[in-house]
């Protein structure tokens, strides 16, 4: 099966997805995190660089539960900071859920 080349927005998207995740992660060990959330590191280093830039659900929905993010505002944020005119909101952090 042939994958369909990401367009300049999805890779776009991606980049600013994995740098939302890595500020989330703080001082936090990439190792630490991902084996929290189930994902080897070197998921979590492709996601944080760009590399893997569209993830599968569960691995976003994993990451998001072990930093606290919300998955609305965590992909709000990531369309935002891609240019996406459509998403709500300002786009300027990803809120953490109570």
């Amino acid at each position: 099966m042939v994958r369909t080349a990401l367009t300049p927005w999805e890779r776009s998207r991606g980049e600013h997805f994995g740098a939302l995740i890595r500020r989330a992660r703080g001082d936090r060990s990439m190792v630490d995190v991902a084996a929290a959330a189930g994902v080897s590191a070197e998921t979590l280093r492709k996601i944080e660089t760009g590399r893997a830039p569209t993830p599968a659900f569960f691995t976003v929905a994993a990451l998001a539960t072990t930093l606290g993010l919300s998955l609305d505002e965590l992909a709000r944020a990531a369309a935002l900071a891609a240019g996406d005119d459509v998403a709500e909101g300002d786009g300027a952090g990803v809120a953490r859920s109570a």
